[in-house]
C-alpha cells in the first residue's frame, strides 16, 4: 500500500520505523489526536509498560472505528516524560505494531497535561481507496 525510503546513505532506523513513507495520491487521511495510556474505563495504569500497551489499544481502536489498521499507520510522534521509559516503550511498540513501519519521532519531556500520564503519542494514518 504504502512505498518505505531507507536509503543506503542515511543510517538505518533504529527501531520500528522507517525514513520515509510515500502514500498514494488519493489516499484518505486520519489524524489521530495524541493517545495516552488510559484504560477504556478512564483509569491509567500506574506501570510504563501497561500506559504503553493501551496508547496502542486505544490507537488501534481509532483506526479500527475509521476502517483501517497498524498497517495504515503514516507517522507518529511519541512523548516520554523520562528517558528511562525508552525501552517499555520499544517493547511494547515492536510487539503491538506488527510489520508496519510508519515514521517515527520520539521526545523526552518533562510532563504531560496530567502527572499520571508517562506517554502519549500523536499519529497520522491514511487509506487507499479500493
Amino acid at each position: 500500500m504504502f512505498t518505505t525510503h531507507n536509503p543506503d546513505a542515511v543510517a538505518g532506523p533504529h527501531g520500528e520505523y522507517s525514513h520515509g513513507v510515500d502514500v498514494p495520491a488519493g489516499a484518505g487521511w486520519l489524524s489521530l489526536a495524541g493517545q495516552v495510556g488510559t484504560r477504556a474505563d478512564g483509569s491509567v495504569p500506574e506501570d510504563v509498560g501497561e500506559q504503553c500497551e493501551w496508547v496502542f489499544r486505544n490507537i488501534f481502536a481509532i483506526l479500527k472505528a475509521a476502517g483501517m489498521g497498524p498497517e495504515n499507520l503514516v507517522t507518529m510522534t511519541s512523548y516520554l516524560t523520562s528517558q528511562d521509559y525508552w525501552p517499555a516503550y520499544r517493547e511494547a511498540k515492536a510487539r503491538m505494531i506488527g510489520a508496519a513501519r510508519p515514521t517515527s519521532t520520539l521526545v523526552v519531556i518533562p510532563a504531560l497535561a496530567l502527572p499520571e500520564w508517562k506517554v502519549e503519542i500523536t499519529a497520522w494514518a491514511a487509506k487507499v481507496p479500493d
